[in-house]
């Protein structure tokens, strides 16, 4: 019988995003089998000979077991460090075609709402402007802008990165830029 799964308030469903899968296996760090495994990425000196389940990563045991991190950088607004340390340390991070980012805002870490294309920006008119707004702060041409974001697809190249702000709501992304 799977557990529920816990609580993780910078990346609320990382059954949809991908980061967390339902699959037999044994977690490399608690040696429990629960249901549920990890697949995105792990930052650190120590390699975990296996997967990690998903309450190893949200009680912090194995980011103190392997000094491992599940999240790439985190940029935005000031944020306090405990802050950082829940996302970097007790949130199941996301592959990303280049090294991902954790987005912040109004003081606090956004949540992680999955990889987004064209389609699935159009729902989301706030994310769209912002990276409209960074590509053309980047001295890239309208037509380019246009171009580019028209060109987002959600399992492929470039590829968008949704969040929203847990204080105020705000729709937020960033892309690569392949």
């Amino acid at each position: 019988m799977t557990e529920a799964l816990p609580d993780f308030p910078y990346h609320p469903d990382p059954l949809t995003t991908g980061s967390v899968v339902a699959a037999p296996g044994v977690c490399a760090c608690c040696g429990r089998e629960r249901g549920y495994l990890y697949t995105g990425p792990v930052y650190g000196t120590g390699e975990p000979d296996g997967p990690l389940c998903p309450w190893c990563i949200a009680d912090g045991s194995a980011a103190a077991r392997y000094e491992a991190l599940f999240c790439g950088d985190a940029t935005g607004d000031d944020v306090p460090r405990e802050v950082l340390v829940a996302i970097a340390e007790r949130t199941p991070g996301f592959s990303a075609w280049q090294d991902p980012r954790w987005l912040l805002h109004c003081g606090d870490g956004a949540a992680f709402l999955g990889l987004a294309g064209t389609d699935e920006l159009a729902d989301h008119s706030g994310a769209l402007a912002m990276l409209g707004q960074e590509l053309a702060g980047r001295g890239w041409p309208a037509g380019q802008v246009e171009e580019f974001l028209g060109a987002l697809d959600k399992d492929g190249q470039p590829t968008a990165y949704l969040f929203r702000c847990r204080v105020c709501a705000a729709q937020l992304a960033y892309a690569d830029f392949t």
